[in-house]
């Protein structure tokens, strides 16, 4: 069964803890998918661990919906949830509404999120109101990561503490049906997983949120440039992959590959008639 803004509520309701993974191709998203996984977000990291940019600000509106509609694709169990790119939400609630609804309705996802703060609770509404499901964001906003002078932990200070959870029970009013928690104290999140009444998913938030979100390249060992002290590598395909490329140019220099094993067969008679024909 396809999972639903109902059903990511019911588990929050039941203590069930909730798993979620970044995914941005379709072969990733259908493993993720048949994994069991509850929710993918296919998130704006794509113009970093795909694309190879130096932070997340040069994902468009034309990149995520080609990788969220490669993933929706694959998921018959999985919620899609669409990251919502710098420039896709900052300018007014009408584009912002346009924006959501291109995925939707183009890439086929089930819900979208951005980084939303006190400024942009009015778009948060609007989009609600239209009918699509919302996932909000609090804490570290990598799409604000120049103002912020770099990927800082947010919430350890006063000032940013308040910050996170008056953002949060802001985004709840609005009608946002889960929240992220990004780079936040781990007692500050379970602080205000425990005044709301929807989900909250940690990537940096500490145990104490109804569910975990890692990005899959970091998750898989296949992302060198940046890994947050937040990740857990549990495998590493990179090494795996860079042995793999190895062994096959040593094979073919050697000869060994391709063998008789991986090359097509044809009748001596018909290869003597083409030698006879062209010389």
């Amino acid at each position: 069964m396809k999972h639903t803004v109902k059903t990511i509520q019911k588990m929050r309701n039941e203590n069930q803890p909730i798993t979620m993974l970044t995914a941005y191709d379709f072969p990733t998203a259908k493993k993720i998918n048949d994994a069991g996984i509850d929710m993918i977000l296919v998130g704006d990291s794509c113009a970093m661990v795909v694309h190879g940019h130096p932070d997340t600000l040069t994902a468009t509106m034309d990149m995520m919906l080609l990788h969220c509609g490669t993933v929706a694709r694959a998921c018959d169990r999985t919620m899609v949830v669409a990251d919502m790119p710098f420039g896709s939400f900052q300018y007014g609630v009408e584009e912002t509404m346009r924006n959501a609804a291109r995925f939707v309705t183009e890439a086929r996802v089930d819900a979208v999120k951005f980084e939303a703060t006190h400024n942009h609770i009015a778009k948060t509404k609007a989009i609600v109101e239209m009918g699509i499901a919302v996932v909000g964001h609090v804490g570290l906003h990598p799409q604000a990561v120049g103002a912020l002078g770099g990927l800082k932990v947010q919430g350890k200070d006063m000032d940013s503490a308040r910050k996170v959870v008056s953002e949060a029970l802001a985004l709840q009013e609005a009608g946002v049906f889960a929240i992220i928690f990004e780079a936040v104290p781990a007692k500050l999140s379970a602080y205000v997983t425990k005044k709301l009444d929807i989900p909250t998913i940690s990537i940096g938030g500490g145990p104490g949120c109804s569910g975990q979100l890692l990005v899959t390249p970091d998750v898989l060992g296949l992302y060198d440039n940046f890994t947050p002290s937040f990740a857990k590598q549990y495998q590493k395909f990179g090494a795996i992959m860079l042995d793999t490329f190895k062994q096959y140019k040593e094979e073919v220099i050697s000869g060994e590959f391709p063998g008789e094993a991986h090359s097509y067969k044809m009748s001596d008679e018909v290869l003597e008639a083409i030698e006879k024909e062209f010389g």
